[in-house]
């Protein structure tokens, strides 16, 4: 009962308040989003997944909500618990194809993904441009941080902390007043859309956020800008929807 009312507090996540899309509870969009990353091959039949706690921290979930989301994928065959000191939960060797053509995101939610990328690609560009202008070496600094932790973050659940971290403080170092606050709005819409990346591909994105820390540094408006621009823009390819279009059933990618 704990459980339940715990649960059923925390608000829906994917398609939340947006006229036209499917409500789903926060648990099933922990399901969809691991699900989804499975389909699409990004997590391997027999990969260890980060601690439940990380997966709650790392999909902006309460623990409580990852816990049930687990247990329901384990109850499916779609991951499998181990117990013991090399134990944790891992990636079904044969996930049942049924199961996972369920955790899917509709149509709807894979153009409002793309919306949202492209919302995000216009604040991205300003603030960007007002943080070459306005941003303090301390704040620099912190970014640069920033990037050596992702450099070394060995799964997707410490980067995608890190990441949001980067790009909240970016928005703050522009100080763009209440604008900073409707950025900040955006990218928590977006990243509830995150689905567990491999870290290799996660480490080659966060060359990007090394080459913005310098044009910034550089107050170079011109080089920062692009930078964000291409970092941004190519969501619409790199995030689930753009590798479900473009699937290759050969490589599952």
């Amino acid at each position: 009962m704990t459980d339940q009312l715990e649960d059923t507090a925390e608000p829906p996540r994917l398609g939340a308040g947006r006229p036209g899309m499917e409500r789903r509870s926060a648990m099933d969009a922990v399901r969809m989003r691991i699900g989804m990353a499975i389909s699409l091959g990004l997590l391997k039949p027999g990969e260890r997944l980060p601690d439940q706690e990380d997966v709650a921290l790392g999909l902006s979930v309460s623990p409580i909500t990852a816990r049930r989301a687990l247990a329901s994928l384990a109850e499916q065959g779609v991951v499998v618990r181990r117990r013991g000191r090399a134990g944790g939960t891992f990636v079904a060797d044969s996930p049942p194809a049924e199961v996972l053509a369920e955790l899917s995101a509709s149509p709807a939610e894979s153009q409002a993904v793309n919306r949202l990328v492209d919302r995000r690609l216009l604040f991205e560009c300003a603030v960007t441009h007002y943080a070459a202008v306005n941003a303090t070496p301390e704040q620099l600094d912190e970014l640069e941080r920033l990037t050596l932790e992702m450099a070394e973050s060995g799964d997707w659940s410490y980067y995608h902390r890190m990441d949001e971290q980067f790009h909240q403080l970016v928005g703050t170092a522009s100080c763009l007043a209440s604008a900073v606050e409707v950025y900040h709005e955006t990218l928590a819409e977006l990243y509830d859309y995150f689905i567990p990346y491999p870290i290799e591909k996660l480490h080659t994105s966060n060359l990007d956020h090394v080459a913005l820390v310098a044009a910034l540094r550089a107050g170079n408006v011109e080089e920062a800008v692009e930078v964000s621009r291409k970092h941004v823009d190519i969501l619409h390819r790199t995030m689930f929807m753009g590798l479900a279009r473009d699937k290759n059933p050969a490589t599952n990618i």
